[in-house]
């Protein structure tokens, strides 16, 4: 476990773990399948803290408990914060540097599209019915588009999704 974080935490620097970590759990490894890594990712967004690190911590706690939990941890943190350690050190001693801005711009672009990839295929798979399409469009187009803040939209659409649940339950 340790060392299929460690390889997620190596793939993805600055983004796109969750795509990462997909591909990892679900379809590489097959510790989970779509729905538990779904239900998982869910919970990660809700609790404080990173998502990505909720996330190892979730699956680590699903395999083995609190080993697993700490295994995962410590393998999806270990070398990006070397990392970040060693450019830090480099930027400092450089005092920033043209290639340091370049490098930075495509690691963005690189994770948005990585994000971007995995919303999509989420959606695809998961998204069966209008109502749950139009309440994720709707979200997307108030943070994507028009630049609400997140607990806004959130505050607006999280009453309206679960009550279009709860009215497709009888179905």
């Amino acid at each position: 476990m340790f060392v299929g974080f460690m390889r997620i935490g190596m793939m993805s620097f600055g983004g796109g773990l969750a795509a990462w970590t997909r591909q990892e759990v679900v379809h590489r490894r097959g510790w989970m399948d779509e729905a538990q890594f779904l239900s998982g990712y869910a919970l990660s967004q809700l609790v404080p803290g990173a998502t990505n690190v909720n996330l190892a911590v979730f699956v680590g706690t699903q395999m083995r408990g609190v080993p697993g939990a700490l295994a995962c941890f410590a393998g999806l943190v270990t070398l990006p914060v070397v990392i970040v350690l060693v450019a830090g050190t480099l930027y400092l001693h450089n005092h920033g540097g043209i290639w340091f801005s370049i490098a930075l711009s495509g690691m963005g672009a690189v994770a948005l599209g990585m994000n971007l990839g995995l919303g999509v295929r989420l959606a695809l798979n998961n998204i069966r019915r209008v109502g749950p399409a139009c309440v994720t469009l709707a979200i997307t187009v108030g943070i994507g588009v028009l630049g609400y803040p997140l607990p806004y939209v959130l505050l607006v659409m999280m009453p309206i999704s679960l009550m279009i649940a709860w009215l497709g339950r009888g179905r």
